[in-house]
């Protein structure tokens, strides 16, 4: 018999496996451009923008001189680091603050600085969204933060927020490449969002984007949400429109994804077949609810059971939470407890679900989990402290349950981001 101790060490270096294949100082290099005649501006934005600050430091350290050379990195706060070269801000996420407003215009003022001969580098990652906010001219901050507030509470995707923002900003949707043009420019992205869209991913910035105002205010109506008047003046205003595929302030500008959760995925599914298990890939691109995706991952891993497999479940994707009760959590978490009750102390069967920037929901704080671990126990221990799992799921409280058995997987910043990473380990019951 396996000890729980060994699959949860399995699960681990899956996820370190995952997140180590993403590492910037691992994808960048190979797409870094030569020296441009001009200056390189190296700008750097999202949940990796440290490690890709210090990756392209080091490649250009001998290859340009101080005054080529311009770096400026927004990160999360508490995700910096010291990189020679390289100006930082930390700004919130994934609710935008007045330092993701500032490092947005300082990001503006940079690209605008590029000229002909001039090459704009843009490192790019998930978490992009919030750190650089810049509101459409008559829209205050507090008008946008309070609407992304709304959308997460609600369970919209991803995507559906990142259309939303893309048209009230004067940073996304392409705009920060109009502001460069006609230098050069060249995006290397991680990838954060199911079908690594490069529209969706810190919401294109330096790409065209194929969603429109209409489908931002489809979106507010789907999920019934109330808006100021200067939010719906803003997105009924052609003026706001992202910029589309054939603009020609877009022409000079590439982009290339270095890194992707499919990769990532894959990583993982190595080390656990090489543990023996047969990897079952569902895909890097899963939405959904997350408590009801875990229902569905829980009866696929009891079906595997049951025909005697040993089967490891992998899966990727970003999940959502509707907000129904006031505790802590995201949705890795809510899935892991979802699951935890749906397996109901099944013997065989472990998982973690986590994400790969090493904080899933929580406070914006380094220390928050980055995901939590589920074991045939989880449900009896639990019970064991008086305390029943369901309770904590109507409220919203998985961090506190799992805080409670101490199954939180707490990491760190990891500096990549590749979206979430779901495993469940299968072993097979009698027949």
């Amino acid at each position: 018999m396996t000890s729980l101790t060994t699959h949860t060490n399995l699960l681990r270096n899956a996820y370190d496996a995952a997140t180590g294949a993403a590492q910037p100082v691992v994808c960048l290099p190979p797409h870094f451009p030569p020296p441009p005649k001009g200056k390189l501006i190296c700008l750097c934005t999202g949940k990796a923008a440290a490690a890709m600050a210090e990756t392209a430091a080091r490649h250009y350290q001998t290859l340009l001189p101080d005054d080529r050379f311009i770096g400026m990195a927004t990160v999360r706060t508490g995700y910096g680091k010291q990189v020679d070269r390289f100006e930082f801000m930390e700004a919130s996420h994934p609710v935008p603050d007045g330092n993701s407003e500032r490092a947005a215009a300082r990001a503006l003022q940079l690209a605008a600085m590029a000229g002909e001969d001039d090459l704009l580098l843009v490192l790019m990652s998930g978490g992009a969204s919030a750190l650089w906010s810049a509101p459409v001219a008559g829209l205050q901050l507090a008008e946008k933060q309070d609407l992304t507030r709304t959308l997460l509470k609600v369970g919209a995707t991803i995507t559906e927020i990142n259309c939303v923002r893309k048209h009230l900003s004067r940073i996304k949707g392409g705009r920060l490449a109009a502001a460069a043009y006609p230098a050069r420019i060249l995006t290397l992205a991680i990838s954060d969002v199911p079908g690594d869209a490069p529209d969706a991913i810190g919401s294109g910035p330096t790409v065209a984007d194929p969603t429109t105002l209409p489908d931002a205010r489809d979106i507010l109506n789907k999920y019934d949400i109330r808006i100021t008047s200067a939010i719906s003046s803003t997105l009924t205003n052609d003026s706001n429109e992202t910029l589309k595929p054939g603009a020609p302030s877009l022409a000079n500008a590439e982009y290339i994804l270095a890194a992707t959760p499919g990769a990532a995925l894959k990583a993982a599914a190595q080390i656990v077949e090489r543990a023996g298990y047969e990897p079952v890939l569902l895909g890097d691109s899963l939405e959904g609810e997350a408590r009801n995706v875990a229902k569905d991952h829980a009866r696929l891993a009891l079906k595997l059971r049951d025909e005697g497999k040993r089967a490891a479940i992998l899966s990727g994707g970003e999940l959502t939470v509707t907000i129904r009760g006031d505790g802590r959590g995201g949705p890795n978490q809510e899935y892991a407890l979802a699951l935890a009750i749906a397996l109901n102390g099944t013997p065989g069967i472990h998982a973690l679900a986590a994400d790969t920037d090493g904080s899933d929901g929580g406070t914006g704080k380094v220390d928050d989990p980055a995901g939590a671990f589920v074991s045939p126990d989880t449900i009896s221990r639990a019970l064991e402290f008086g305390q029943n799992a369901g309770d904590f799921l109507a409220k919203n409280d998985s961090t506190g349950f799992f805080e409670m058995l101490k199954d939180l997987l707490v990491t760190g910043p990891t500096f990549t981001n590749v979206n979430d990473l779901r495993v469940i380990l299968v072993e097979p019951g009698e027949r």
